[in-house]
């Protein structure tokens, strides 16, 4: 390759003395010409992903310092949002106001959970124009619930409850490093294409090995009583045997999300302190392809994770799934709004299109709602994931005492297998007044009262199933 061929591909001719070595560097190796323009590329295109790189460190440090300041253009009118939902954290309400002064935001929505996160408070809807925002996806990409009804009487509850903890604790793992390395799920997620972007390519063993398994943190699973006053899922009115679960993509989803929203603060120095995890990827970059692709595959993953406890559950009980319901809640979706096509974030926020199914949870303590969506437009057509914490979780590790957890539990008639005192009831908002704050956004179709619940040990630490 010569000077005007680099000049083509977008090299300003003062940084060319430190492309020539890595071209004759790459010729020696065998590359191509078409290979060594793609390398040089991305190189071009992402410097700030290889300032410590062995080879293109010093053209990656000549791009950088070379490129003119980039000034951060604030909307000279914030985007419209709507708020849902009394009492909310000031800095949550701060964080969905300073996240429409984005000069890519187009509309935003807070739910009635909503509490403090990073860039996007949880709880936060935003829609953009051609962009996607890592951290307004969340480090859990695709986090969900499922809930499936089992063939089982739901005296089983109590009549059988040795095996409902069994079934819990042999077919689920959880916390950080949880994982069946041992005998490793089987799902048809694993034959997807891993090799999408390189983090997915390097994290596939730790995918297939985590596969089935839960975080710390929220997540959860838990037998108890649905109860359906119409018919509804296909099911007659009635009080039925349910699995609920609450996960996400575990590892790899934290991977593809450190990444690119490291890529993405890098690609805008220019946005000021408060807004610098709102960082965005253009959508017509490759960074921003890159992403998409990596985000919809996570998507894939966790819902594989929540198939495979269900089965196995299942199985290990000897049981059939008769019906179900599930939906994400960390994500971003390509959907019309206002009559304009717009990238939608939920963070924390439960997708409620006309007729859209979801689920809504409480805490351990409180019942969770299956929910249909009313397709509010002043919502982007969303609506609360849970009932969203009120305190952190060193404030709860210093407030409550185990003993008067039993005690609170115990008249709830919860038994609780395992889970960390910063998770218990008292951390959370009640979920009764989370749900008559958003009924213009969802329609309750049964509630889900928990009964035997399994989460993280104290300390969040995992273990392998063998």
């Amino acid at each position: 390759m010569n000077s005007q061929q680099l000049i083509d591909l977008g090299f300003a001719g003062s940084v060319l003395k430190h492309v020539f070595p890595q071209l004759q560097r790459m010729s020696a190796e065998g590359l191509s010409s078409r290979q060594m323009a793609g390398q040089l590329k991305r190189v071009l295109h992402h410097p700030h992903n290889f300032l410590n790189d062995a080879h293109f460190k010093e053209l990656a440090r000549a791009l950088v310092t070379g490129k003119p300041e980039v000034l951060f253009k604030e909307r000279t009118e914030a985007a419209p949002w709507m708020q849902w939902g009394r009492g909310l954290e000031p800095e949550a309400v701060q964080q969905m106001a300073r996240a429409c002064r984005l000069p890519i935001s187009f509309r935003g929505a807070l739910m009635p959970d909503a509490h403090t996160g990073y860039g996007l408070p949880i709880g936060g809807v935003l829609a953009t124009r051609q962009a996607v925002i890592p951290y307004a996806v969340g480090v859990d990409i695709a986090c969900r619930m499922k809930l499936s009804v089992l063939d089982m009487p739901l005296a089983s509850l109590s009549q059988r409850q040795r095996e409902l903890v069994s079934a819990l604790e042999e077919e689920t793992a959880f916390g950080v490093g949880a994982n069946f390395s041992s005998h490793p799920r089987e799902h048809a997620v694993l034959d997807d294409d891993w090799e999408v972007v390189p983090v997915t390519k390097m994290s596939r063993d730790k995918a297939r090995n985590q596969l089935g398994s839960s975080g710390g943190g929220n997540h959860f699973a838990e037998f108890g009583e649905l109860v359906l006053d119409e018919p509804q899922l296909g099911l007659e009115a009635g009080r039925y045997l349910a699995i609920l679960t609450h996960s996400g993509s575990r590892g790899t989803g934290m991977a593809v999300a450190n990444h690119y929203s490291k890529l993405a603060m890098d690609l805008h120095p220019e946005l000021p302190k408060d807004l610098s995890h709102l960082a965005w990827l253009d959508l017509a970059s490759e960074a921003g392809q890159e992403y998409w692709h990596a985000m919809e595959l996570m998507g894939r993953y966790a819902s594989a994770n929540h198939d495979c406890i269900h089965r196995e559950v299942a199985n290990h009980l000897g049981a059939e799934i008769i019906a179900g319901v599930e939906n994400h809640h960390n994500f971003a979706w390509k959907e019309t709004h206002f009559g304009e096509e717009v990238v939608v974030h939920r963070k924390g926020a439960t997708p409620a299109g006309p007729g859209v199914l979801g689920i809504i949870p409480g805490s351990m303590a409180s019942p969770a709602f299956v929910v249909r969506g009313r397709g509010n437009p002043d919502s982007l057509r969303s609506a609360s994931h849970g009932a969203g914490r009120v305190m952190s979780r060193t404030k709860a590790l210093q407030r409550f005492t185990w003993a008067e957890v039993k005690k609170q539990l115990d008249r709830a008639g919860v038994t609780l297998i395992s889970s960390g005192l910063d998770e218990v009831p008292g951390v959370y908002k009640d979920i009764h007044e989370v749900m008559a704050a958003q009924q213009d956004l969802v329609e309750v179709l049964g509630v889900f009262h928990p009964r035997l619940v399994k989460m993280a040990p104290p300390g969040g630490r995992g273990r392998k199933r063998r």
